[in-house]
């Protein structure tokens, strides 16, 4: 062969791998791109989808933790001293959260459900008995009806009078069962007769129990997939009418539990929460790895429960001007039959450092006391989450009623819950692999490109030893005798004179 010929032959070797390479790059963007799409169609709250059993019915455990602020020195706080507080808990419930009465609307782009969450106490997660274990806290009831009548001189004299008469003060004690899912209190039961929409119980769960926050509509993820699981109505409104401003009344995100997929760390992700009367946001703040699979972790940044004047965008939560917080903490009084609740992270977490230091006892850590979501960033789904909020009572000096003379606005701590959830073993094993078939189409061109280059260097490594095979047989040929005796005479005495080199070497 020629070196021209062997050049020709080479050039068409590499011309027929880049065709291949070429070839191949095509085919797996082709697949690539039908992956993603039948990923999108999977990832959609449809009859017989990957997804909508697990929405309807999540397999994964849910626990729901209970942690309360005792108060041990009631007496001096009222006297004006600042209050003490030590944490009590967990007490964990197992939740069970089934969506029912689902009914698919206009044409399957939409779905309504309601959810409906049930708790089952474990005493192997808790410290303690919730029937026997008693907890000393803020009179919730009583500062809800003095806030409720404040305005009434006749009225508010009247409350202190009954205030009086039942032995009812600023502090209450209670079990922990009774906290949460209710008790008889007398001073609601004196004015229960009188206002029957008033209810004699009270319990910072009850009711809560077995029911549900109302009927939500979802969107399918049918006509986008970019909407998958997001809410288009709740309680048929598609906005709320209780803050001030048209953005913060705006219904946005899902309710936690799915995400559209092929998520973006660049993206932010919006979530309503009923028990807050609002929607909040989380961004990315770091890539982690739940049971071998990967996820994008999102919080809530400061900017959520920023005050006005960090975020001008929380302005319309303010109740009126006058009711404005400072950040980390919301009054939702507008949602809970104003009553002066206000909601924050545990300890004030993210929230101004007055509110932590008005109260003994309490120290914000961020490993203990921050919300985050674990995210599959491919399909979105939830791997693990942690939801934690507490609840808080703004207490002040109220006119017509003694016993709050020596005290300065406080927003006193109560109670906070973690709200948890890890990926069930049996899901992770089945999520595993449909990502491992992503993965395996997603690299399938580099797998190409790969072998293409190993197949060309390994042709071109075969032509370059041929051409030397050649050469040196073209070589040994000069060696061989020719016609003339001085030539064959000159060629044997090289030929001989070469042999003892060769037998030294």
């Amino acid at each position: 062969m020629t070196q021209r010929s062997c050049a020709v032959y080479g050039v068409g070797i590499v011309c027929a791998h880049l065709l291949f390479i070429g070839i191949g790059l095509f085919v797996s963007q082709v697949f690539q791109t039908v992956i993603h799409n039948r990923l999108k169609k999977e990832v959609t709250l449809t009859e017989g989808s990957r997804v909508f059993e697990t929405w309807k019915n999540p397999p994964p455990p849910i626990f729901m933790q209970y942690f309360f602020f005792n108060v041990t020195n009631p007496d001096e706080f009222l006297a004006g001293a600042k209050p003490f507080v030590s944490q009590v808990g967990p007490y964990t419930y197992r939740e069970y959260r089934p969506k029912e009465n689902v009914t698919f609307l206009e044409n399957g782009t939409r779905v309504a459900a309601y959810q409906c969450k049930t708790f089952v106490f474990l005493p192997e997660r808790s410290v303690g008995d919730p029937d026997i274990d008693m907890i000393t806290t803020i009179n919730i009831p009583a500062v809800a009806v003095m806030n409720k009548v404040k305005d009434s001189f006749w009225k508010s004299s009247l409350v202190s009078i009954w205030m009086n008469s039942l032995h009812v003060g600023m502090f209450m004690t209670h079990s922990v069962n009774e906290l949460l899912w209710g008790f008889k209190d007398p001073l609601l039961s004196r004015i229960h007769p009188m206002n029957p929409e008033i209810d004699e119980y009270f319990g910072l769960m009850y009711k809560k129990n077995g029911s549900n926050d109302g009927e939500v509509v979802y969107h399918t993820g049918e006509a986008d997939f970019m909407d998958y699981g997001r809410i288009a109505r709740f309680k048929g409104e598609s906005k709320l009418s209780l803050w001030t401003s048209e953005q913060s009344n705006m219904i946005n995100g899902t309710d936690g539990s799915a995400f559209h997929p092929l998520l973006s760390k660049k993206e932010r992700l919006y979530i309503f929460s009923p028990d807050l009367c609002r929607s909040i946001f989380m961004e990315f703040e770091k890539d982690v790895e739940v049971k071998g699979l990967p996820a994008y972790r999102f919080t809530p940044p400061r900017d959520v429960l920023a005050s006005k004047e960090e975020n001008p965008a929380n302005e319309g939560f303010c109740v009126s001007p006058k009711e404005c917080l400072g950040s980390g903490v919301l009054k939702v009084s507008v949602c809970k039959k104003g009553a002066p609740v206000v909601v924050s992270f545990p300890h004030f977490y993210l929230g101004e450092e007055n509110y932590t230091n008005a109260i003994e006892g309490l120290s914000p850590v961020r490993e203990h006391h921050q919300t985050y979501l674990d995210l599959n960033p491919t399909t979105g789904v939830p791997i693990r989450a942690s939801k934690k909020a507490q609840i808080n009572i703004l207490i002040n000096r109220i006119s017509g009623f003694p016993k709050t003379k020596f005290l300065n606005e406080t927003i006193f701590p109560v109670m906070f819950i973690n709200e948890t959830v890890v990926i069930d073993d049996t899901s992770a094993a089945k999520l595993q692999k449909l990502l491992l078939m992503v993965t395996l189409v997603s690299n399938f061109p580099l797998i190409i490109v790969g072998l293409g280059v190993l197949l060309l260097l390994v042709f071109t490594c075969l032509i370059v030893c041929e051409h030397k095979l050649k050469m040196t047989t073209k070589e040994d040929t000069s060696y061989s005798p020719v016609s003339n005796k001085e030539g064959d005479e000159k060629n044997v005495s090289t030929y001989i004179g070469m042999t003892p080199i060769i037998e030294k070497s």
